[in-house]
């Protein structure tokens, strides 16, 4: 059974920096496509960022430069380093699994930032 447990959200001003945390059980990080994406208040969840079993990544435009997706094979975790906030950054933010072999996506249930201006 995968599960997937987010952590490291909060609240920030504008300028800041946080660092969220995945931490996966159940199946490894390094052989599955891991992604962070994000729902605002009244919006629908957008995809933020991902990482591939081989390490590529892949950042949406409106985080480039400033999200950096990570992972650690041992810790069996993903992370999202996150510089340069803005308030629009606000919403409860997901990890995402996504299986080699079946492409079944598993979620986690989400940490909420909150960045003020």
């Amino acid at each position: 059974q995968v599960q997937l447990v987010e952590s490291g959200g909060g609240l920030v001003q504008a300028g800041g920096s946080l660092r969220l945390s995945c931490a996966a059980s159940g199946s490894a990080v390094s052989i599955n496509a891991m992604g962070w994406y994000r729902q605002a208040p009244g919006q629908q969840r957008e995809w933020v960022e991902d990482i591939t079993s081989g390490g590529s990544t892949n950042y949406a435009n409106s985080v480039k430069g400033r999200f950096t997706i990570s992972r650690d094979n041992v810790k069996n975790t993903v992370y999202l380093q996150m510089n340069s906030l803005k308030p629009e950054d606000t919403a409860v933010y997901y990890c995402r699994l996504t299986d080699w072999r079946y492409g079944m996506p598993y979620w986690g249930k989400g940490t909420r930032v909150t960045v003020s201006s």
